[in-house]
């Protein structure tokens, strides 16, 4: 029984999604935040010595990381929600896998950090917005060409890219100005698999 160690509000969202998609068996441990820091609580060192979230425990087998475990939980169920056996959409694949945490996530990571820094921070928002708009522009005009990023076919790299572009949603600009993003938003907060992970993982605030 694969065992996902769930932080609450965080990437680990998308592993319940994967897991429901995939209809593999899992159950959820749970943890809550510490309030002051919103840092993971010193229990999931137990689990990985980093003490991040998510990290999964397939019968004594623990893999830490998104994008690892993505691709473990992908090959344990035989390729399913894998790339289409075309080369263009295996590379568009491949890249969006890594992309989500390779290249959006820093800078969404410096916008929270610059807004919690209040005023000091300032001075930095302007730059970093204008820097994440690239990013979103380049997306919407992907999107303008398929449904889906990898092709025409749902995938894991949809599930990957779902918490940086929720996390946009929330506090980095993306809206209505970006008709495809919210479009292709809208289709994964639609999916059956979605909403029961969503029961699973208890309160997820990008929703």
């Amino acid at each position: 029984m694969i065992v996902v160690h769930h932080l609450e509000n965080s990437r680990s969202q998308r592993v319940l999604w994967l897991l429901e998609e995939l209809g593999l068996a899992y159950e959820v441990k749970r943890y809550a935040r510490n309030p002051k820091t919103m840092l993971a609580p010193p229990a999931l060192r137990r689990v990985h010595p980093l003490g991040k979230s998510p990290a999964i425990d397939d019968d004594g087998v623990v893999v830490a990381e998104t994008g690892a475990i993505v691709e473990y939980l992908v090959a344990k169920a035989g390729g399913r929600l894998g790339p289409a056996p075309r080369r263009e959409e295996v590379l568009r694949y491949r890249h969006f896998l890594h992309y989500a945490e390779g290249s959006m996530m820093p800078p969404l990571l410096a916008m929270l950090v610059v807004k919690r820094l209040g005023l000091l921070g300032r001075p930095a928002r302007a730059p970093l917005q204008r820097m994440f708009d690239v990013h979103l522009d380049w997306l919407e005009d992907e999107l303008a060409a398929r449904p889906w990023f990898a092709g025409e076919s749902f995938t894991a790299a949809d599930v990957m890219m779902s918490f940086p572009l929720e996390a946009a949603r929330q506090r980095a600009g993306l809206d209505a100005r970006r008709p495809n993003l919210i479009a292709w938003l809208d289709r994964i907060h639609a999916r059956p698999a979605y909403r029961a992970a969503l029961q699973k993982g208890g309160p997820y605030a990008y929703a």
